[in-house]
């Protein structure tokens, strides 16, 4: 729901401020519904007088200010179909970056996080507050490096309305508020009770899902309470359940030569290096042995930098292996909500918050492949040998669904908990000013498990006793279990259960003060005052087997960590009538921290200027500063280590190839790097500002146009393995991966540092030294900028004959993405049209909803920007995802509503030189069209 809502909410002080409520987002602006619910939670305006409203700490009647806010009220969300909080921010136009989801993360370090990425600067540089306070982080890093926030386990049930603030707001809000502001307001004021059941599943096979809520409150004379209470569960879906992406014969690019494709190597023994005839046949029979799963194929390759042909020889293939991971996780998730209120007899009001997740969900990464090298028990690299042959041989054999005793024994399993306690007092001063005194806590906590083989175990299985004692390792295969299918007892016997455990935490308190002043010859002087404490930490352990003993994994890596940091923070806000139709805002803020960096406090501050030159035109603009403290898991981390497939840059250009033509196992093969916490890294900086427009045209038309603007100083990032070894092959051979010469000197410090970061040894038989490990870790940044435009049409007429209807339409284009990886580098000043970059350079969303005596229906549009093709030689074309639904008011109770999301069964667009699984790009969801049908009940 990008900001779609209806009526900016402020008063009627003049028709601008009524009917738009369109508010141009720092990213792409929307119409905004109603803020609070009335009574039975019906969807009527109330009043919003004094409303505090995210990007300022000032009480005020109109919600259009100098800085866009996007509002998304819970009707809304319910309204263009969405179930989850998470499924709504998805469609914000101002959410274009790339991000982990459950489709590309389901064997990664996030498989279970549901992250924001506004402006596509990263989603550690979005703030989410809950009624304005932090959340805590979740418990496991993004990707296995950064901190970041979890908008997933929101229980929509309780949520009034959601503002995002696009742009930096530290001034008000401190360190992470350098995108944007999420802001979640929960429900208060509630009266009766009300029923919500919806269920629903896939057309195209699995996700079957079903949620309910009941939201209530009670009221007397001087008190009140509102309580809500959601269960939601859904069911996994795995990739063989998509025929699009079910087997390895769908890359819609076979290698030319070869003229097929070619399934995955499920059992293959073979000489190493890639020479004719270097497979080892299986017996004949051996592939049939596996339920179905394998059959015997004859495998060849294409010699490097030429078209010629090799056979390898023949062995047991898989094409259906890839479809055993999950492509949706399979959840069931309970949250409640309780919001209470006392006012006592001279005005003083004091209040209290409690909110609680718990969590259990289930996902698949697909299932295990024992290869060669390996590591034996004794942590030393191990190439398989055996006597029959006489020589050194690579290995590689899949698991089967069958072997592991089927789906449930190969699911990852998620325990998550989290527990958000407030508590405040509220009060007048002097009749004057309004103050606030709020003190809190929020826990998170999370468990995962996961399947996985013991390395020693499977030595003992597959190859027996060590042969040598010094030297390499060697074994003696044992053929007979490598050609058997395991039992599962065999499988339990040789694997074990890994538990990761994580939690994190921020204990907070603030105390406002707002009010006017005194009077000016404009106005009143608006001002707000606030000093805050936080105390914020996380601890990370994984992996760790929760049998008894310690046993070797096979193939995993983790990451560990953990810490904390304090921050005591003053602030002060001012609203400046200058003009009757001008109007100045000011803000400042000083943040201390104290922690194990050599960050030591940030001052920030921001400007804004409000003018209405007429009743109904607003022209806006804003400045400010902007920080983030280093992510704390950027500092603490213990040490982790990753696998991936990059290009040995070195390698493929002293062969006197273009990376083109390295194509292979010789020059692609798997690397393992390294990352550890640096406490030296300083804060990043940035400034953002913008302009813009909110036109009230009409009584019921209105819209609004922004430009936004974010300029962000040594930003944190973590160096890839391909950026490190690209350069490393530079700073060797004096050339770029495409031959072009390279900038910087063998022998300067750029250089130095590269060469340090990689670790290569001898590989008799191969072009050069094998890199066996690279050094990576978090680096200041030099540059990350981005600039564009959000724009808004909001459009609503009545007609006595059709009904009422209503338009929203939003739109955010990104002129302008540069970065600069390190102050030695370039500016990429084209980043956002660079082939390496897959954030949407555009988004749309636009509904119509229509509504006449009992009935009701909405049309939804998100429509996705072009992104660059997989082979980086043009784009593909937009993308457009449509939802619908109709419902009707059967009794002044009750309610049934049909829902159709994806109306055209849409999964991505086309791509036909997209060769890596799974065939299209990640950002595309390959569920499908789904249908449910909801039915609501109010009680009174």
């Amino acid at each position: 729901m990008s900001s779609n809502h209806h009526g900016l909410r402020r008063s009627r002080l003049s028709r601008a401020v009524a009917s738009a409520m369109l508010f141009g987002a720092a990213g792409a602006a929307f119409a905004q519904e109603p803020a609070a619910a009335s009574a039975g939670g019906s969807d009527k305006p109330t009043d919003v007088a004094g409303v505090v409203v995210t990007g300022s700490r000032i009480k005020r009647t109109q919600i259009e200010g100098p800085s866009p806010v996007t509002v998304i009220s819970s009707a809304q969300i319910q309204r263009e179909g969405f179930v989850t909080v998470f499924d709504a921010l998805s469609t914000l136009t101002q959410n274009g970056g790339t991000v982990q989801n459950e489709l590309n993360s389901a064997g990664g370090f996030t498989p279970n996080g549901s992250p924001v990425n506004l402006r596509g600067l990263g989603p550690g540089r979005t703030l989410l507050l809950i009624n304005g306070r932090r959340a805590a982080d979740y418990p496991f890093p993004y990707n296995g490096q950064s901190n970041f926030q979890n908008f997933g386990n929101i229980p929509s049930a309780a949520v009034d309305r959601i503002e995002i603030l696009s742009g930096g707001a530290s001034a008000i809000y401190g360190s992470d508020a350098v995108a944007g502001v999420v802001n979640v307001v929960l429900k208060t004021n509630f009266d009766g009770d009300k029923l919500t059941v919806r269920g629903g599943t896939s057309t195209t096979g699995g996700g079957d899902f079903g949620n309910v809520q009941w939201v209530g409150g009670r009221s007397g004379d001087n008190w009140s309470v509102t309580y809500a209470l959601e269960y939601f569960a859904d069911e996994p879906v795995f990739a063989f359940q998509r025929d699009f992406m079910d087997s390895t014969d769908d890359n819609p690019r076979p290698t030319p030569e070869l003229g097929n494709n070619q399934p995955t190597a499920a059992i293959r023994l073979n000489r190493p290096g890639n020479a004719a005839n270097s497979y080892i046949a299986p017996p004949a029979g051996v592939c049939d042995r596996f339920d179905g799963e394998f059959v015997r194929f004859n495998y060849r390759t294409v010699v490097a930098g030429t078209r010629a042909v090799t056979n390898l020889g023949p062995a047991c293939g898989s094409w259906g292996d890839v479809g055993y991971q999950t492509i949706a996780n399979g959840n069931s998730d309970w949250s409640g909500y309780l919001y209470g209120t006392y006012t006592f007899g001279n005005g003083l009001q004091a209040w209290t918050s409690l909110q609680g997740y718990h969590s259990k969900s289930k996902l698949s990464g697909g299932t295990e492949a024992i290869s060669g090298p390996h590591i034996d028990r004794t942590g030393r690299v191990t190439t398989w040998f055996d006597t029959g042959f006489n020589t050194n041989l690579n290995m590689q054999r899949l698991l089967t669904p069958q072997e592991y005793g089927g789906f449930d024994a190969m699911y990852q399993r998620f325990t998550e908990k989290s527990l958000d306690v407030a508590a405040g007092l509220r009060g007048t001063l002097a009749d004057r000013f309004d103050w606030d005194v709020t003190l809190g806590r929020a826990e998170y906590r999370a468990d995962r498990t996961r399947p996985r083989l013991d390395g020693s175990a499977v030595t003992d299985w597959f190859f027996g006793p060590r042969l040598n004692t010094t030297g390499t390792p060697r074994y003696r295969i044992n053929l007979d279990r490598l050609y058997t299918p395991l039992t599962p007892a065999q499988y339990r016997a040789m694997s074990t259960t890994l538990k990761y455990e994580a939690e994190s935490w921020v204990t907070q308190g603030s105390a406002t003060l707002s009010g006017d002043l005194f009077e000016l010859p404009a106005g009143p002087l608006g001002f707000a005052a606030v000093v805050d404490f936080t105390q914020q930490g996380y601890e990370l352990n994984s992996p760790r087997s929760i049998l008894p003993t310690v046993v070797e994994t096979y193939g995993l890596t983790g990451t560990n960590g953990g810490g904390d940091r304090d921050r005591y923070a003053a602030g002060l806000e001012f609203s400046i009538p200058i003009l009757p139709s001008l109007k100045a805002s000011l803000a400042g803020r000083f943040d201390k921290y104290d922690d194990i960096t050599a960050v030591d406090d940030a001052k920030t501050w921001g400007y804004g200027l409000e003018w209405r030159p007429i009743e109904s035109l607003l022209v806006r603009g804003n400045y400010s500063t902007s920080f983030k403290a280093p992510d704390m898991h950027f500092v603490f981390n213990e040490g982790s280590g990753s696998f991936s497939t990059v290009l040995d840059t070195y390698r493929c250009l002293n062969a006197n190839l273009a990376a083109s033509s390295c194509t292979g196992t010789v020059y692609n093969y798997s690397v393992f790097a390294t990352s550890k916490g640096e406490p030296t890294l300083t804060e990043e900086t940035g400034e953002s500002w913008g302009a813009g427009l909110v036109w009230d045209i009409t009584d019921g038309l209105s819209m609004s146009v922004d430009y936004y603007d974010i300029k962000l100083d040594d930003a944190v990032t973590t160096l890839s393995s391909t950026y490190i070894l690209d350069n490393e092959g530079g700073c060797r051979t004096g050339l770029t991966r495409t031959r072009q010469p390279f900038q910087f000197a063998a022998d300067s410090a750029f250089c130095q540092e590269i060469l340090s970061r990689v670790t290569r040894s001898g590989a008799p038989g191969e072009p050069t030294d094998r890199v066996t490990g690279v050094r990576s870790g978090p680096v200041n940044q030099s540059l990350r900028h981005v600039a564009g435009l959000d724009a808004a049409l909001n459009w609503r007429f009545s007609t006595q004959r059709w009904g009422d209807y209503r338009w929203e339409l939003g739109w955010t284009h990104t002129l302008k993405h540069e970065r600069q990886l390190l102050a030695t580098d370039p500016v990429e000043r084209d980043w956002r049209d660079d082939p390496g970059n897959f954030d949407f350079r555009s988004r749309v969303r636009g509904s119509v909803n229509w509504q006449k005596n009992d009935w009701n229906a909405t049309v939804f549009m998100t429509r996705y920007g072009s992104l660059p093709n997989w082979q980086e030689t043009g784009r593909i074309a937009p993308y457009f995802l449509w939802n619908a639904n109709l419902g009707k008011q059967i009794t002044d109770k009750a309610k049934i509503t049909v829902f159709v999301n994806n109306v055209f069964n849409k999964f991505h667009p086309s791509d036909d030189g997209y060769d890596s699984y799974p065939y299209f790009y990640s950002a595309y969801s390959p569920i499908g069209r789904e249908i449910s049908a909801q039915f609501e009940y109010q009680f009174h």
